[in-house]
């Protein structure tokens, strides 16, 4: 599976960006599609999470009511809108994908920077 995620950049604090990702290669019958986020110094943590067929959707905490994960209108196509951005938010943003029950996610992309500035 190939991961394609895009739409980084710099962008004002309180401003907002959207990523998108595309999978490719492999498929699944059903399906997990997710973000992570690693910032410089810190450990990688978990962003967002949607079921592909469902669209149950899950966020980290501090993510609630900032980003949305959405599925695009094209197979394997995914989107997180962010807004409200903070400079804490400023991350390598990486997507993935894991097959339903799968407790990790099995493959991810090359990532695409967000830079909050203040």
């Amino acid at each position: 599976v190939q991961l394609q995620a895009s739409g980084g950049g710099l962008v004002q604090a309180g401003g907002s960006l959207r990523l998108s990702c595309a999978a490719s290669g492999r498929t699944f019958n059903n399906y997990v599609m997710g973000w992570s986020r690693q910032a410089p110094g810190k450990e990688r943590e978990f962003v967002a999470s949607i079921v592909w067929y469902g669209g149950s959707t899950r966020y980290a905490d501090s993510m609630k009511g900032r980003f949305t994960i959405s599925r695009g209108n094209a197979k394997n196509t995914m989107y997180l809108q962010m807004s409200n951005l903070k400079p804490e938010d400023t991350a390598v943003y990486y997507c993935g994908i894991r097959r339903l029950g799968m407790e990790e996610f099995e493959y991810w992309g090359q990532g695409t920077q967000v830079t909050v500035s203040s």
